[in-house]
């Protein structure tokens, strides 16, 4: 699915900008975006649930067909690196350094709980909607769960880690592993109920059902690549790229097959 925009009429500033594709191949259902600096341009969503090794080029090139660019234009390339699926942080990855490899397209990094966390921007464009805190949640199999925990700043908060339209956001609890016991233990609480969001709630939303937790509804949970691009946007000016000969997804605990094997050649 294509969601263009419309291009500006100051063409020569626009030119100016570098042109960027961001990648969302984390999660369930991947997107691509192409974006001139901070416009996003276009974006387009897979068809479909784990569709990212199939449609990811077609995408691509169809979204720079639509904006009569190459892919030798791509200045740079903004991922999201995980957490998430191991097989579609493998071709976002693998993807970005083929482009450096062959344009020196520069690498923008761009952790997947805080591309989920920032969709929260757009449901606080509600009336009346006040959000603390809130808890990105993914599934990470055997009773366990990837979690980032969030604390929304006002406009012009100095704490704020990034920043999405005019809400800032201060990561108070890094990309770990918890169980559901652990984490509604620390964090739940009646006064003042932190917000769910994430593809973890699809499957296991019951179990974290309790007093002092709150859910975005499920069009929130998931990452899009319009996100990692404003994400990434804010990186790269202040020049954090990554170095291509390190990047490596971001998993924090290991494939399942990696783990099966180290435990039958650990002696």
């Amino acid at each position: 699915m294509k969601t263009p925009c419309k291009v500006g009429k100051n063409t020569n500033q626009m030119r100016q900008e570098p042109l960027i594709l961001a990648v969302e191949t984390s999660g369930r259902i991947g997107s691509v975006a192409v974006a001139l600096g901070e416009k996003i341009l276009g974006e387009t969503t897979f068809s479909g649930l784990m569709r990212h090794s199939a449609e990811i080029f077609p995408a691509i090139c169809a979204l720079l067909e639509d904006f009569h660019r190459k892919p030798g234009d791509i200045e740079q390339v903004h991922i999201s690196v995980g957490p998430g699926s191991f097989t579609g942080l493998r071709i976002a990855v693998a993807l970005a350094k083929t482009m450096h490899l062959a344009n020196k397209t520069k690498i923008v990094a761009v952790d997947t709980m805080d591309v989920i966390a920032s969709n929260v921007s757009d449901y606080l464009r509600h009336p009346s909607t006040h959000i603390h805190s809130l808890a990105t949640i993914l599934d990470a199999k055997r009773g366990q769960f990837y979690l980032a925990v969030y604390q929304l700043h006002p406009p012009g908060s100095n704490k704020a880690g990034f920043v999405v339209g005019d809400i800032g956001f201060e990561k108070i609890l890094p990309d770990c592993l918890m169980t559901t016991s652990q984490f509604l233990e620390q964090f739940a609480n009646d006064t003042e109920p932190i917000w769910l969001l994430g593809e973890g709630l699809l499957y296991h939303r019951e179990a974290f059902e309790c007093e002092g937790v709150a859910f975005l509804p499920e069009d929130y949970w998931s990452p899009h690549a319009s996100k990692v691009h404003q994400l990434g946007w804010q990186m790269a000016q202040k020049g954090l790229f990554t170095d291509p000969l390190t990047l490596q997804p971001l998993y924090i605990r290991r494939p399942e097959a990696e783990e099966k094997w180290k435990q039958r050649n650990v002696p």
